[in-house]
């Protein structure tokens, strides 16, 4: 039977606490086990790119991503390659950090969230990030990822430290779904602001 949590959003205290690391001893367990399958579930049943722990009301450090083909097959090729955003396998982070690099490219493009439903912002997010975190069996692994893939572990990195979006966002920029197809043409239209866009997929 699919197990599928509520997500919470924002103003949830979880989302704005710090959450603890897992033991690999923690990981391998048949809970967190279970729990990295109800998330997968839960991430697509939403849908989204990305599920973070405290989204479901649990401040752990463990996150799962996926970017699976049909969420873009009818986005325009060049939005696609602007965004550099290709399909990404489903995988699991736990205690990812994200190594410094000063002087790191940084581009903007709208970005959702699953708890801030039925919003969308222009969010400066870094090019390419390279990320030390363990798997879903606790075994240690380097991320190294570029453009969209990129901004979905950033953006995931951010909900296990309590931030959201909405704490870099240009916030002139923040607008609701409806009023981003009503005014601009929707993600991929006329970009607001004079500043690029993407897709969000209703996203992390």
């Amino acid at each position: 039977m699919r197990k599928i949590f509520k997500v919470v959003h924002v103003g949830e205290p979880v989302l704005r606490q710090e959450a603890r690391p897992l033991s690999v001893a923690e990981i391998r367990s048949s809970e967190i086990q279970q729990l990295i399958e109800a998330m997968r579930e839960t991430m697509y049943d939403a849908p989204g790119v990305g599920l973070a722990a405290p989204q479901i009301g649990l401040p752990l450090q463990l996150a799962v991503i996926e970017d699976k083909p049909e969420y873009t097959e009818k986005a325009p090729r060049e939005a696609l390659a602007e965004r550099e955003r290709c399909p990404v396998p489903f995988h699991v982070i736990v205690n990812p950090k994200i190594r410094p690099d000063e002087g790191e490219e940084e581009v903007r493009f709208y970005e959702g969230c699953l708890s801030l439903p039925g919003h969308l912002a222009l969010v400066p997010r870094r090019r390419n990030v390279v990320v030390d975190c363990l798997d879903q069996n606790g075994e240690p692994r380097v991320i190294k990822a570029s453009g969209w893939y990129a901004r979905i572990l950033q953006h995931e990195i951010d909900h296990l430290a309590g931030t959201l979006y909405i704490d870099r966002m240009l916030p002139r920029s923040f607008a609701t779904v409806e009023n981003l197809n009503r005014f601009f043409g929707g993600v991929f239209g006329p970009p607001p602001l004079k500043e690029h866009t993407a897709e969000s997929n209703r996203a992390c």
